[in-house]
């Protein structure tokens, strides 16, 4: 009882208490108390700490120089304004975050580069054989490497030009120094493939452009036998080989007489360029349809039958690091599906080669009825990326890419590509991967020191700022970076000239 009488005091205790405080309030014209919140203070800024993957992709163009095509634009520009040009082509490629440029050095047995096998080509000059003051290769290569490119020398082994031209042709061009090779096939004059001396010459070509000149590969494209031409009447005129074949002594048929010789320069350029150096890598441009019907479906030229081309073959027996089939319909195409055609040359490739389809860029807004939409280009990257061994493509060719309707199309790729990438490793020419580098980071500078053993031919940067992750790729001539910001933590990996990545230096602000 006397607790309880004790609880029953404390309650009215508290309940004047409380009256009192209501009256207060009450008197200074508040009818409740105030309550003020915190102030809030900076929200916290989530710090990406993971660091990105090195993506890897082969990302293309082919400049072609052949007719002054994409460069240079005239022939009658200065050597200066000629350079300026392959700059601006240089940087919008590296702009687009392109990583391979296939740069075109031998249109029609002659040299976009300095040679004393073959004669300057007239589009440098307008005169073939004149000296344009400078080396474009040269020039191409260090403009390429320096932008993280490689630069992929692109030669047609047996095209000699054009019937119209043959009077201007230099008098060092094979035409007027070995008239026994060429033949003339209607307006073309062409190196005929079956003679073992047009085979040797263009070997010697090929190993000259090789020892002398720092490429990252040797590239052909699609002009082996020529393209069937017809006469007034509409017939197809016939190559004028029969005497090289009666010569040869074969006991093929003509046509498998013909694709032999194509695929024994194939195989040879193939097993004599990795002679000098192994890891360089080989490519091939043919023709995108093998055969009509393969796949099922796919209608037109039969590449195997008009120009010689086992194209199939070659990728099969492992004779290029990288083909190129000129995949140049849309997606929609009712006879050429892109996608189609797309994993049908995937699916033939047992070795385990890179297929990186050509893409039709010209054929984007060109003015014709048959034009691709701006779209159809970087859906048709997003195929090739839904693929599981889609790992690149090149476009074609470098104006209509990088400068047609401002660069649409260049704009386009570069969206679809979030981060530089480093072309995909080729183990089957090296397999050894190069050490791992030294860095030392003081301030915005970062230096480091190679490994020992195998030189680095590409360094991949990965850099964390305040304002998140860049990565670069330098070639591997560079041992020094200076940066914009303070790193707080640096990634750095070296790739031998196969691609192969090598282990990971590190460093991390203390």
């Amino acid at each position: 009882m006397a607790l309880l009488v004790s609880r029953q005091r404390a309650f009215v205790a508290r309940s004047l208490i409380l009256s009192s405080c209501m009256a207060l309030a009450q008197a200074c014209g508040s009818t409740s108390p105030t309550i003020t919140a915190p102030t809030p203070g900076p929200t916290p800024v989530t710090q990406d700490t993971t660091p990105p993957a090195i993506v890897r992709e082969a990302r293309g163009v082919w400049i072609a120089t052949v007719a002054n095509i994409d460069w240079p634009t005239r022939s009658t520009l200065s050597a200066d304004q000629q350079r300026a040009e392959l700059v601006d082509l240089m940087d919008r490629a590296a702009a687009a975050r392109l990583n391979t440029v296939v740069f075109h050095i031998r249109p029609a047995g002659d040299a976009v580069y300095r040679s004393t096998l073959e004669p300057w080509a007239a589009m440098l000059t307008g005169v073939q054989g004149k000296d344009p003051g400078f080396d474009p290769l040269a020039l191409a290569v260090d403009l390429a490497h320096a932008r993280g490119m490689e630069l992929h020398a692109w030669i047609n082994p047996f095209r000699a030009g054009n019937t119209r031209d043959t009077l201007l042709l230099a008098a060092t061009h094979q035409f007027n120094t070995h008239r026994d090779r060429l033949r003339i096939y209607g307006s073309q004059v062409w190196f005929d493939p079956g003679e073992n001396a047009v085979q040797d010459h263009v070997m010697n070509v090929v190993r000259d452009i090789v020892q002398r000149y720092d490429v990252d590969a040797i590239h052909a494209d699609d002009y082996f036998y020529p393209y069937v031409e017809n006469d007034a009447t509409g017939k197809a005129i016939p190559f004028p080989d029969s005497a090289t074949y009666v010569r040869s002594g074969s006991t093929l048929s003509r046509d498998d007489w013909r694709r032999s010789n194509v695929d024994r320069f194939i195989e040879r350029m193939s097993r004599e360029v990795h002679a000098l150096k192994p890891a360089l890598k080989v490519g091939i441009s043919p023709f995108g349809i093998w055969r009509p019907g393969n796949p099922a479906g796919v209608n037109g030229l039969d590449a195997y039958a008009s120009i010689y081309a086992d194209s199939r073959k070659w990728l099969q027996q492992g004779w290029v690091d990288y083909l190129a089939p000129q995949l140049y319909w849309s997606i929609a195409a009712p006879q050429q599906s892109f996608p189609a055609l797309l994993d049908w040359w995937m699916a033939q490739n047992p070795m385990g080669r890179h297929v990186w389809p050509g893409l039709a860029a010209y054929r984007v807004a060109d003015g014709t009825t048959s034009a691709f939409t701006e779209l159809e280009i970087p859906n048709q990257v997003k195929l090739i990326r839904a693929r599981p061994t889609g790992t690149g493509f090149i476009l074609y060719n470098g104006n209509t890419t990088l400068k047609r309707n401002s660069g649409a199309t260049a704009a386009a790729i570069a969206a679809t590509s979030a981060s530089p990438a480093l072309v995909p490793a080729s183990p089957w020419l090296d397999a050894v991967p190069p050490g791992i580098p030294t860095i030392v980071v003081s301030g915005r500078q970062l230096r480091w020191t190679p490994a020992s053993g195998e030189a680095a031919r590409w360094w991949v940067v990965r850099v964390r700022t305040s304002t998140g992750w860049t990565t670069q790729i330098l070639f591997g001539d560079q041992n020094t970076l200076t940066i914009t910001q303070d790193p707080e933590r640096v990634l750095l990996n070296a790739a031998d000239q196969a691609g192969n990545l090598g282990g990971t230096a590190s460093w991390t602000h203390p």
